[in-house]
């Protein structure tokens, strides 16, 4: 069994000393984190790919078991229909506003697009946000609920865990799933088109 000591590393450091031993073949895991946001991004990277896992909390040490096969708990899928209906699209937005004029107008322009992403009949597949991105998921704002929208069309909305920890906010988010560099790379990446504002 491979034994992961992650405690005290900064995304996406957790997700990648994890990768390395699945990479490597290891078909049972124990990894040990210290922060709830750590141990999400890992648990989702192993049911991924295809491990059963398992999660304990003592005394500030999170504790991770996987093991590959088996029953996986990840998320429930989105539907065949749904997804038939996302365009292979990633949008990356890394500020509140769209353009570097007007502060107010960049603000307006941002909740107009994401209003009208959550209309259209085909949303892209992922939003990730990052750097002053993050806040358009905060809760109760009009932007947030263009976000949450999207989520139940089918839209992974990656919510960058650094950025949220380091404006303070990480409690405040309701909108997404807060993820990681490592995620949000991939998921960029994978995507035959990619926007961002």
């Amino acid at each position: 069994m491979g034994r992961i000591d992650a405690r005290g590393k900064s995304c996406p450091q957790p997700v990648m000393m994890t990768k390395t031993h699945v990479d490597a073949g290891e078909r049972e895991l124990e990894i040990y984190l210290d922060n709830a946001v750590s141990a999400s991004n890992v648990q989702r990277y192993l049911e991924k790919n295809g491990f059963r896992v398992r999660i304990m909390d003592e005394d500030g040490t999170i504790t991770i078991h996987a093991e590959k096969g088996g029953t996986e708990t990840s998320p429930r899928p989105v539907s065949p229909a749904a997804a038939e209906k996302l365009q292979d699209t990633a949008v990356l937005i890394t500020g509140k506003e769209i353009g570097n004029g007007d502060a107010v107008l960049g603000e307006v322009l941002m909740k107009g697009f994401l209003g009208t992403l959550s209309q259209i009949a085909n949303p892209p597949s992922v939003v990730a946000l990052m750097n002053e991105g993050v806040k358009l998921a905060l809760k109760n704002t009009s932007s947030c609920d263009h976000l949450i929208a999207l989520q139940k069309k089918g839209t992974r909305i990656l919510v960058c865990g650094t950025c949220t920890n380091h404006f303070g906010i990480t409690q405040d988010v309701g909108a997404g799933i807060i993820s990681n560099m490592f995620e949000i790379t991939e998921a960029l990446l994978s995507a035959s088109k990619r926007l961002t504002f």
